[in-house]
């Protein structure tokens, strides 16, 4: 049986976690001692992060409009996942690791426009 981390659920919604081949569609669940995924298929595979483990946290910003796919930075590696309430995660996740630890991740063409200019650059 799959046992929270929370002891208080400060907000739940569904998206997508893309870990592994192809997406598993489940819950959020934000509270006040770690980011949860629990996927609809089947509740025992999930994704716990505590807070403190989390290194930076970011999505995709365009003008004011958050992307609904964001990424979770840890020690052990990359969780990309994908919400409609993106925005509204990022902003509990503020709230329990910090405003540095939040950062806007680079579009595509800005990645697009580095590469030519790290391509082209003097050494």
């Amino acid at each position: 049986m799959a046992q929270s981390q929370n002891t208080k659920i400060d907000f739940q919604t569904t998206g997508t976690s893309y870990l592994g081949i192809g997406g598993k569609v489940g819950k959020f669940l934000i509270g006040d001692k770690a980011l949860e995924f629990y996927a609809d298929a089947n509740v025992e595979d999930y994704i716990q992060i505590p807070w403190d483990t989390i290194n930076q946290i970011g999505a995709n910003v365009s003008g004011k409009r958050i992307s609904r796919h964001f990424e979770v930075f840890t020690d052990k590696g990359k969780f990309l996942f994908a919400s409609k309430d993106a925005g509204t995660i990022l902003k509990h996740a503020r709230n329990h690791i910090g405003n540095d630890k939040v950062v806007k991740l680079p579009t595509l063409i800005q990645t697009i426009g580095q590469f030519f200019k790290n391509l082209f650059a003097k050494k």
